[in-house]
């Protein structure tokens, strides 16, 4: 850690990762004919969230630092369409699709407040 906490002190960044680790949990739970396809996609969305917002935290201009708080939506936005998709294909139960859509919600209106006050 080089400046302390960093960027694990963005709320954003803390619910991003929560959503990431719940990903991984889940799309563990996958049919396997999917790990080249939706598992990977979905785990490379949801750690491009998490990096963007590092990366974005450790720009000094405030349009750089923007830009990747934008690409960071635009993943958690292409994640939820997968959360949607995996979950209407029977890849996961309810009680597992509630906790991680809540957690994308969650995790897009605090990254949403970022970006507006960047």
């Amino acid at each position: 850690m080089r400046n302390g906490n960093g960027f694990r002190k963005l709320i954003a960044w803390q619910k991003a990762n929560l959503v990431a680790h719940l990903i991984y949990d889940i799309t563990a739970l996958f049919p396997k004919m999917e790990i080249l396809g939706m598992t990977s996609q979905m785990r490379r969305a949801t750690l491009s969230v998490c990096a963007n917002i590092a990366e974005g935290y450790s720009r000094r201009g405030t349009k750089d630092r923007k830009h990747f708080y934008q690409m960071a939506m635009s993943s958690l936005t292409e994640l939820e369409f997968f959360i949607d998709f995996a979950y209407e294909r029977n890849y996961m139960k309810k009680e597992y699709y509630e906790k991680i859509i809540n957690a994308e919600i969650e995790a897009a209106k605090v990254l949403s407040g970022l970006l507006k006050s960047t």
